[in-house]
């Protein structure tokens, strides 16, 4: 395992250093510049050479690019442009927030996924299966602005049970921590739960159909016995890559839902840094974004190199 996960490092390392680049560069095509949205409107070409200077976006791109990545390396993000104070306090404030909505909404995607990729898969009547399909399609298809907006309607306007939006920290205060996180949560991990679903509904169909299953089914082992000792760990390998990629897509769709529901994440910061031109805040959140996405295909291969030693084999 430690050989396996020598070998993969070295890419990991190169796809962040290319994505840090374009990351750089991207922003900079960004129609906009910070010296004159801080220099405001009227003010002279003079002042807003001035704050260029201060800002050291005068400096040739490559070296702000060093300079950034030499922030990077030893822990100095630098000040905001425009919002104000470290852009390393600025992110920490809000990371909490946005982890802890991801892995709410991670938890919901493992149960509803597993739940609709198993009933897909073994339920005996058509009505079940039928069921099934239209919730996993009606989940895929209604993007989360949409279905952030129902839930709310459902149950914090319609039923009254949970509030509409906020946050409060579940460390804090547990039980009322968890009331305002089911809603945004489950908002974000609905599509997710949904592609979860069905891959896991194909993979357990496909392990049903190995010769193993069937002369285990044929001596006579109980149906719910063969599911869970050999048609399951079958489908887990791919569905455990899924589930990484998945990780990745929670954690940039945080951002809208953060929106909807008024919770107080990175998106929240995000949306600031790009209305403002906020480089730095904004270069940092996007690296920090792949990143996270990097480190969990790393972990979700090396998960998969475990359930199937034929990856270590190769």
């Amino acid at each position: 395992m430690r050989r396996h996960l020598l070998r993969k490092v070295p890419s990991a390392l190169l796809v962040l250093l290319l994505a840090s680049f374009l990351v750089f560069t991207l922003i900079r095509l960004v129609p906009g510049d910070p010296a004159s949205s801080l220099a405001g409107p009227d003010a002279r070409a003079e002042t807003v050479a001035a704050i260029r200077a201060r800002l050291g976006l005068d400096a040739p791109l490559l070296s702000q690019y060093v300079h950034w990545l030499g922030g990077l390396v030893t822990g100095d993000l630098g000040p905001s442009y425009a919002i104000g104070g470290q852009t390393a306090d600025l992110i920490a404030d809000g990371l909490g927030a946005t982890v802890e909505l991801t892995l709410g909404a991670l938890v919901l995607v493992v149960l509803l996924g597993g739940a609709f990729g198993v009933l897909g898969a073994t339920a005996r009547g058509s009505w079940l299966r039928g069921a099934v399909r239209i919730v996993t399609t009606a989940a895929l298809a209604v993007p989360p602005f949409v279905s952030g907006v129902l839930l709310v309607l459902l149950f914090a306007v319609v039923l009254g049970v949970l509030p509409p939006g906020g946050r409060v920290p579940i460390l804090t205060a547990p039980d009322l921590g968890v009331q305002y996180l089911l809603l945004p949560a489950l908002c974000l991990a609905l599509p997710s739960a949904a592609v979860l679903g069905r891959y896991l509904k194909d993979g357990i169909e496909r392990a049903l159909t190995e010769d193993h299953v069937r002369t285990a089914t044929a001596a006579g082992i109980a149906p719910r016995r063969i599911l869970w000792r050999h048609a399951l760990p079958g489908a887990l390998p791919p569905v455990v890559t899924l589930l990484g990629m998945q990780t990745g897509h929670l954690l940039g769709g945080a951002v809208l839902v953060e929106a909807i529901f008024a919770w107080p994440g990175l998106g929240q910061l995000a949306e600031q840094a790009l209305v403002r031109r906020d480089y730095p805040v904004v270069q940092d959140l996007l690296l920090l974004l792949v990143t996270v996405f990097v480190l969990v295909q790393l972990l979700t291969d090396l998960v998969h190199a475990w359930l199937d030693p034929r990856i270590r084999w190769e």
